[in-house]
């Protein structure tokens, strides 16, 4: 899949800053295998997360109205657009060109998907069995903290896919079917230990070390889950309602009850104590307890799936009047709206004790002991690995934010080059593995756009009037140095911090060579510097 057009006509979404925002990512003739991500830049409020939320919003709209089983809620119906993008569906020799739409023609603005054919743009039938094809297989959104803005479409999802799981859990039948998983999948700080832990189970030992390598560790040691399921902190099942299950607390659908019984299969011991209906699976990782998960998840998303359905329980240990103020204001479009986290020992799903092996000595290292950074990179190429089949979309908003520099300057490498089943997905002549998947992300730093050419750097930035204006760099980025970046895209002319470059400024207006010698000496090495030491030597000249 490549994005090519992106055109926000009407979003309602933080006062109508991108209206009229028209984006053309790339050519119509781009390649589609090729895996060459694209990188939006520029100062805070210039509307780069908006547009990554809005991108996501129109996607929601397409699976709401296209797969409604899959995707119960459109949650921006206001939102006015246009989205053309290419894709591959799969057994088809070449792509399809897609259009989908939602623009202001009528009384009540209908969604239109459309496809290219002979050069006119056709219209499908939303219900057409083939339709499924011509979407994204996922669409999967990053953001390192609490970023409700990216956030805010990916929880209403996963609230719509959570109440479909409470009702079925509630009304189960013998011959129950799974609730279809939503194809929107949200990767924050919540998901950290879900991603990692599917990965180091699931995942080759190359991908293992490639995880675990910058913060110096050997492999997983141990961990435990724990799944509570009647504790005060939880709704019991309503009084007088006939169920099948016979459990007293929370009641799980025929899919969770399987999970379940595969995490206890696979513990090296578990306990369970009848009366909170806890489980306690502890497990001692070998290559006996990875055969043992092999034999139940085909591969780490699977896995991932499994720890993010039961964790999506943990929901049910907040208050009811916070879940049903997240309604509300998810529903009025009011970005501070998020579910709190519940304390660990209220959760329904957790994990503990995630110890690791060191590289060097015998004490095992404590996951918490991590910093920020380890947690983010780890997490970031884990998600990058295990989503790894064609037609996704990655919105990455500041995925190195806790970078220090050293990883920051080989972000876009370690992300080309994390093994995945297929190999990575830098080819022989560089970009170019065969993933067919598209990346957008966004960054505040110059490292990212100097990996990337000036075709695939879109600078955002606000003009007098308040209005977002979007264009690629005037200079070419790839492979420029870092200060020129800065000064291009962020308009820092020099690259020096404010005090300093005031200081700077105050000295080249003085007229004494001494005081400007005795300013300049106690500044690092710069052109500023040599600049305020030339001028010294001329005013010592001239008199």
């Amino acid at each position: 899949m490549k994005l090519l057009r992106v055109h926000i006509i009407s979003a309602k979404t933080c006062g109508g800053l991108l209206d009229g925002v028209d984006i053309w990512l790339r050519s119509p003739n781009a390649d589609i295998s090729a895996f060459d991500p694209l990188c939006l830049i520029g100062p805070n409020g210039t509307g780069k997360s908006q547009f990554l939320q809005v991108l996501a919003e129109m996607l929601q709209a397409a699976f709401h109205a296209c797969l409604p089983d899959e995707e119960r809620v459109d949650g921006n119906p206001d939102l006015l657009f246009e989205l053309e993008y290419v894709i591959r569906p799969p057994s088809h020799r070449t792509p399809t060109y897609v259009r989908v739409s939602r623009t202001a023609e009528g009384a009540s603005p209908k969604l239109k998907f459309e496809t290219m054919q002979e050069g006119e743009w056709t219209s499908c039938d939303l219900a057409s069995v083939g339709i499924s094809h011509l979407l994204p297989s996922k669409v999967v959104a990053y953001t390192s903290g609490g970023n409700e803005t990216l956030s805010l479409p990916f929880l209403v999802s996963r609230a719509g896919y959570a109440d479909n799981v409470a009702r079925r859990a509630l009304h189960r039948e013998v011959a129950e079917s799974p609730v279809a998983d939503t194809r929107l999948m949200l990767i924050d700080y919540g998901t950290h230990l879900e991603v990692l832990a599917a990965n180091l189970l699931l995942g080759s030992s190359t991908l293992r070390h490639a995880l675990l390598r910058y913060a110096r560790l050997g492999d997983i040691h141990s961990f435990r889950c724990v799944v509570q399921l009647a504790h005060t902190a939880v709704p019991k099942a309503p009084r007088g309602m006939s169920i099948a299950s016979k459990r007293k607390g929370i009641q799980l659908t025929s899919e969770l009850e399987a999970q379940l019984d595969r995490l206890k299969r696979c513990a090296t011991c578990y306990a369970f104590d009848e009366r909170s209906e806890a489980y306690i699976f502890d497990y001692f990782v070998s290559d006996a307890t990875r055969t043992a998960f092999h034999q139940f998840w085909k591969s780490a998303l699977d896995l991932y799936d499994a720890f993010h359905k039961l964790s999506m329980l943990n929901d049910l240990a907040i208050p009811k009047q916070s879940r049903e103020r997240f309604r509300r204001e998810a529903r009025a479009r009011r970005f501070a709206a998020r579910l709190p986290e519940p304390q660990d020992e209220e959760k329904v799903f957790r994990f503990e004790r995630v110890l690791f092996s060191p590289l060097t000595g015998t004490q095992a290292v404590d996951y918490v002991s991590l910093s920020d950074g380890e947690h983010q990179l780890a997490q970031l190429l884990g998600t990058m690995s295990m989503v790894c089949f064609p037609g996704v979309l990655f919105i990455l908003d500041e995925p190195e934010s806790h970078f220090n520099p050293q990883w920051r300057v080989e972000c876009i490498t370690q992300i080309l080059e994390v093994p995945t089943r297929d190999g990575p997905r830098r080819g022989k002549n560089g970009f170019g593995k065969s993933a067919e998947q598209e990346c957008l992300l966004t960054t505040h730093s110059p490292f990212v756009p100097s990996d990337l050419h000036r075709d695939k750097v879109f600078m955002f930035r606000k003009s007098a009037t308040g209005e977002v204006e979007v264009d690629h760099p005037r200079i070419e980025t790839y492979g420029t140095t870092f200060d020129t970046i800065v000064e291009e895209c962020f308009d820092v002319r020099p690259p020096i911090s404010t005090e300093p470059r005031q200081e700077i400024g105050r000295l080249s207006q003085s007229q004494n060579a001494e005081e400007i010698a005795e300013g300049a000496r106690h500044f690092g090495d710069s052109v500023e510097k040599a600049i305020l030491l030339d001028r010294a030597r001329q005013l010592k000249g001239e008199s």
